[in-house]
């Protein structure tokens, strides 16, 4: 039996001042003023056609995504959060991250943006080196992350995130190592490390970079693995890093196959009916002039069907380093325990999980071959 899982909300502001050549994401290039008053109407415009999916529950979480948030004025963001509490209970411990560009956040502002009930930054990053900046299509330099990073620090936020790419075009080991090192004498509370992969329908993927060779590449990830944690960071997800107390509780939930509602332009929301045993999923209109036009936001529900939830929720789940809890799965799938059986002794006997009465846990043998295991429910 379905169990109603906790809530969290993702916010999809679409623009940046230009596309980078690596992005699949729905994001467009800023085309002279951005209509701001207009999509945060059209945001709790959206978010009011969904309350019947919050049933009753507060929300834990909030993630305000791009494109560039940061291109909002700290009053547009105070007003969609403003707006969206008079619509739906926060919970006391509330955490509200909101993505920012080096390129494009007035330092002094950051100030204001926690002031406007942003408690979390996740600033992109991406690398140190002003070369791979430059490739990566970033608007910002070297010094300009760095000064973010500090002004960040000084804002007093509970907690900031540093977004930081491995495997880049013509990356040696020394310069992976080195950002890494940069990254950490600034003190962020989180780090999102993750490789650099080539997306269908990326500049990237018409015209791609020379990347390091795969033995780099581990080499690369192998020894960052380790610096991380002799930094003090323990990975909690296939590339997330945190200090003790730090983890993302956001993406946390994503990966626990929690709910969470999405609004703006090609936002994604997966929500849990208990009474009727189902699982949908939502997606929003995906181009910000139809989703300013429109008196519909929702551009398509799917439901998750039961043949498909156990695959879904092993898709999440095992993208986190921690055991994987039976009675968990069956809360948020709706099915026994006993339908993953076969497939788990199948990858038990391979030494790629171990069990217990009342978890699963990959090995780290088990983590190099997620996908061997996943294919035992396919």
């Amino acid at each position: 039996m379905l169990t109603l899982p906790p809530l969290s909300l993702y916010i999809h502001i679409p623009w940046c001042v230009q596309k980078c050549p690596y992005c699949d994401f729905n994001s467009h290039g800023q085309n002279g003023e951005l209509p701001q008053q207009a999509y945060v109407d059209a945001l709790l415009a959206d978010l009011r056609q969904d309350l019947g999916y919050v049933q009753g529950r507060e929300i834990h979480t909030i993630f305000i995504g791009g494109g560039t948030p940061s291109l909002f004025d700290a009053g547009q963001i105070e007003r969609l959060l403003q707006g969206v509490r008079a619509m739906v209970p926060f919970s006391a411990d509330i955490e509200i991250t909101m993505e920012a560009n080096p390129g494009t956040l007035e330092h002094d502002d950051f100030a204001a943006y926690r002031q406007a009930g942003v408690t979390r930054l996740s600033i992109g990053v991406q690398s140190f080196s002003r070369d791979k900046l430059n490739l990566l299509g970033r608007i910002h330099d070297q010094h300009e992350a760095q000064t973010a990073g500090l002004k960040a620090a000084e804002a007093g936020y509970q907690s900031f995130n540093l977004d930081l790419m491995h495997g880049l075009p013509n990356q040696s080991f020394d310069e992976a190592m080195a950002d890494i090192d940069t990254a950490a004498a600034l003190s962020p509370p989180h780090l999102s490390w993750y490789q650099l992969t080539i997306e269908p329908n990326t500049l990237f993927h018409s015209k791609p970079p020379q990347l390091p060779d795969d033995e780099a590449l581990w080499h690369i990830y192998e020894q960052g693995q380790q610096k991380l944690a002799a930094l003090g960071y323990e990975q909690y997800e296939i590339s997330a890093y945190a200090k003790p107390g730090f983890q993302c509780r956001h993406n946390l939930n994503y990966w626990q196959f929690g709910d969470y509602l999405g609004i703006g332009c090609g936002a994604h929301g997966k929500i849990t009916l208990p009474g009727q045993e189902r699982i949908l999923r939502t997606v929003k209109i995906k181009h910000p002039k139809g989703y300013l036009a429109a008196d519909d936001y929702c551009f398509e529900t799917t439901e998750v069907a039961e043949a498909d939830r156990a695959l879904e929720y092993l898709m999440n789940r095992l993208r986190l380093m921690a055991p994987i809890p039976k009675l968990e799965f069956e809360q948020r799938t709706g099915q026994s325990r006993d339908t993953l059986s076969e497939g788990m002794e199948k990858g038990r006997l391979r030494g790629l999980l171990t069990e217990t009465q009342d978890f699963w846990q990959l090995t780290p043998k088990g983590h190099m071959f997620v996908n061997d295991l996943l294919s035992q429910f396919c």
